[in-house]
């Protein structure tokens, strides 16, 4: 009984307990509730207002954000869980005077979500790029978005960054003068796309300009950085004029811009961060994969951004680990049936495409993937082009260079078992490096003078203390046109299958053309030739033997890095070991091996290489026809599988084959 009595008296005393404590008031004053105090709900004035002689203000005041949600998020079930979203602000808001009127509930919409299954989840397949030695990162998800089999037009959440303050963009380069403000251009239509029946979704209202400051932001850094090197050879300058427009009103283009301009801007001011790139560059990776499975799609705009998006991986730190829209892109373009041919946005994408792939077989001395015989170049010289558009010019010497990187790739690594056939086949390659050297001489005799440097002083003449001439050409065409050329002209000189790079005449050769090209980029104030100076400097940079050239080049290394945020740091490391810096004795070595450059050498063969020494041997072979392709080498690995008709194609379980492709010819000239 006691224990009993003692249990009731514990419990009598935890409900006095529970009773003596204040009940929770939700009709008091605000005042009371800011100094954390019991409100008596009096009215008018509380009794703590009346004794504080605190004005007791009144009214509805909730804690959580004022949101109006028009199309909640839907997550398709799985298997394994299941998620379900509960509403009680509304709850909350009806114990407040005032609240339920003003948080009235919202009429429900149910939308039924088709079954996902396993099998079907957006995956690359790891044979995309068809290499083993290159790292694959895996396109972001879609099964949170995209349902699968479904092949009309897909409406896309895109989610807003929040707006941070904007900061001023600057750059230390003394070129500050936009390179887009002439009006000296040609006008140029309104529109860039002109095929109406392709849409990716039905038409909308027409967006005003960007109000977001980050937005904004990026944009400007885009068209004033980026698409000043991108537009190069497009004298109507798309991605800097025209496109950006275009964008406003396609979410995928314009996701696109913005991570290019973001990470541009990530690279030359480290304040900023890649993550909002990545970001855009996800949300546009996200809506250029949910097109590719709508067989009405805008093949242009898909091509377009994938184009775009290409760029902004060739812009990462590590782009071999970020390859998801190179192949893609050059897949597109051929589906698009864009060529040298072509006119409008499908000339700008086809020649940025094929531009950047031969600067990186430059680099890794790979042969290029799309044979130049099918690119649809007019390599006749005789016909004249319209006086004033280099650049036309200029896609006929990028011809000629691709065909010398493949003459370079399929250098021999052995010689032939007998003489006789390692004579046969030097006499071969020797015609044709013969043939590729009347063809880049032909090519700089019948250039316009518009083509040729306005001014050339040697260093003797400048006040700059550069090691180097100092070369003045006026157009950013001209000047990509000529840094091609003394590219062309240095790999002939360490190619040529009889003669030594030490040899008097390659030597001379080697000497000249990359003085020149180093003498170009030690002055050229444009920014918009970056892409191709670094990579033509660094050939031209093999060959200098004075150590005032090396240092300085690596000065000018340093110089473009500062200004447009492309890493050279790789380069000063390989070019050091090439020049035996970092063993002096090998540098000692190599600079007596320099002084004998210039001394009179016997031909690496130990028999003459004329032709009337050598057996008969067959006529020299003609020019390889359309679609023969190269003969051997090392073809592209990222893209000689960059095509929809091959096993392992860009975007598989992605691509679907659209319905309807852009006719021929696509467009008209500007």
């Amino acid at each position: 009984m006691a224990t009993n009595d003692a249990t009731g008296g514990t419990a009598a005393g935890e409900n006095t307990s529970a009773a003596a404590r204040p009940k929770r008031v939700r009709t008091g004053c605000l005042t009371c509730r800011e100094r954390h105090l019991k409100c008596d709900e009096g009215l008018p004035d509380c009794q703590n207002c009346r004794k504080s002689s605190r004005p007791c203000k009144r009214g509805v005041r909730l804690n959580f954000i004022d949101t109006q949600v028009k199309s909640p998020p839907i997550t398709p079930p799985t298997q394994e869980w299941d998620i379900t979203f509960q509403d009680e602000s509304r709850e909350i808001a009806s114990e407040y005077r005032g609240g339920l009127g003003r948080y009235a509930a919202l009429p429900q919409e149910v939308e039924e979500v088709p079954d996902i299954k396993d099998e079907a989840l957006y995956q690359f397949s790891s044979g995309v790029m068809n290499t083993p030695t290159l790292a694959h990162q895996q396109l972001p998800s879609l099964q949170q978005s995209i349902p699968v089999g479904n092949v009309e037009s897909y409406p896309a959440v895109s989610q807003r960054m929040p707006d941070n303050s904007r900061e001023q963009h600057r750059h230390s380069s003394s070129n500050t003068d936009s390179t887009f403000t002439s009006q000296t251009m040609p006008p140029a239509p309104s529109s860039t796309y002109t095929n109406n029946k392709q849409t990716l979704t039905p038409p909308s209202e027409d967006r005003g300009p960007l109000d977001s400051p980050e937005e904004l932001l990026f944009m400007q850094v885009f068209v004033e950085e980026v698409g000043l090197w991108m537009d190069s050879l497009d004298p109507y300058k798309h991605f800097s004029r025209l496109l950006p427009s275009d964008s406003l009103n396609e979410p995928m283009l314009l996701n696109a811009f913005l991570a290019c301009g973001a990470r541009h801007l990530s690279l030359v001011n480290p304040v900023y961060s890649e993550d909002k790139a990545l970001h855009y560059y996800d949300d546009a990776t996200t809506r250029l994969l949910e097109a590719l499975q709508n067989p009405n799609r805008n093949t242009v705009m898909c091509a377009t951004t994938a184009v775009i998006l290409n760029v902004y991986e060739i812009m990462s730190e590590r782009p071999l680990q970020r390859m998801n829209h190179i192949a893609g892109a050059r897949a597109l373009i051929k589906e698009c049936r864009w060529t040298a041919r072509s006119t409008g946005v499908g000339a700008a994408c086809f020649w940025l495409n094929v531009g950047m792939e031969l600067l990186s077989c430059i680099r890794f001395n790979w042969q290029v993937a799309w044979d130049p015989d099918l690119w649809g170049v007019d390599m006749d010289f005789s016909k004249e082009i319209e006086y004033g558009c280099e650049e036309g010019w200029t896609y006929r010497l990028m011809y000629i260079v691709a065909k010398i990187a493949n003459f370079r790739s399929t250098l021999p690594r052995q010689a032939e078992s007998s003489q006789h056939a390692e004579q046969v086949r030097l006499q071969n390659r020797f015609n044709d490096w013969n043939r590729l050297k009347d063809w880049i001489d032909s090519w700089n005799s019948n250039v316009p003078r518009t083509m040729r440097p306005m001014g050339y002083l040697y260093p003797h003449q400048t006040t700059s203390k550069s090691a180097f001439p100092e070369v003045w050409l006026i157009k950013r065409t001209t000047i990509v046109a000529r840094l091609f050329y003394h590219t062309g002209m240095c790999l002939l000189a360490q190619t040529h299958p009889l003669m030594s790079t030490r040899s008097p005449e390659m030597h001379d050769l080697q000497q000249t053309h990359a003085h020149d090209l180093c003498g170009i980029v030690a002055h050229v104030k444009d920014r918009g030739v970056a892409s191709v100076a670094i990579r033509s400097l660094a050939i031209a940079a093999e060959c200098l033997v004075s150590r005032r050239e090396q240092e300085e080049v690596l000065e000018i290394f340093d110089r473009i890095q500062k200004e447009t945020g492309w890493r050279t740091g790789f380069l000063h490391k390989e070019l050091k070991e090439k020049w035996g810096w970092n063993n002096e004795e090998q540098y000692q070595q190599q600079q007596q091996q320099n002084v004998a450059a210039s001394l009179p050498v016997l031909p690496v063969h130990n028999f003459p290489y004329q032709a009337s020494n050598l057996p008969p041997v067959p006529p020299p072979p003609p020019a390889p026809k359309p679609g023969a392709g190269p003969r051997s080498g090392i073809i592209n690995p990222i893209l000689r599988s960059a095509d929809f008709s091959a096993p392992t194609h860009p975007y598989q379980n992605h691509y679907v084959a659209p319905l309807h492709l852009p006719p021929q010819p696509q467009y008209s000239h500007y």
